[in-house]
């Protein structure tokens, strides 16, 4: 899929369109404070800047059964687990047929330990409102 992605809803459309069928991975994580952070950490923390992110969530679905960014984020109130960054990545199928949840379980948890490790360069980030995010290593 293209890099060049404007919205969730680009990335949908371009999963859909892709020649073999797609499976989407989503690690949803939410920002915490670590417990030794520095008082100038702690103000930015609490403007909204900084922090770590800490995946508190997985999710695998085919593209077919999103039907827009708003439709993920109710389904994720119903988990009662608090976001604010989802991370999205994509499977490719192989001869028409889209990847299983089962295939979807290793690459997911891959997704979480390049999360915890902050290597997130190579995964697409959206925030709650569904705007594609640049995240910045401090």
């Amino acid at each position: 899929m293209s890099s060049h992605l404007e919205s969730f809803a680009n990335l949908l459309a371009a999963a859909r369109a892709q020649a073999e069928p797609q499976r989407l991975l989503f690690v949803f994580a939410a920002a915490e404070l670590p417990g030794d952070a520095s008082p100038a950490e702690r103000t930015r923390f609490e403007r909204g800047d900084g922090g770590t992110l800490a995946p508190v969530l997985c999710v695998d679905k085919r593209p077919e059964e999103i039907t827009d960014f708003a439709a993920l984020v109710r389904e994720s109130l119903q988990t009662g687990v608090r976001w604010d960054i989802a991370f999205v990545a994509a499977m490719s199928g192989r001869a028409g047929f889209a990847p299983g949840s089962d295939e979807a379980v290793q690459p997911l948890r891959l997704m979480v330990e390049a999360i915890k490790g902050g290597r997130t360069g190579e995964l697409l980030a959206v925030d709650r409102s569904g705007e594609l995010v640049q995240l910045e290593r401090a």
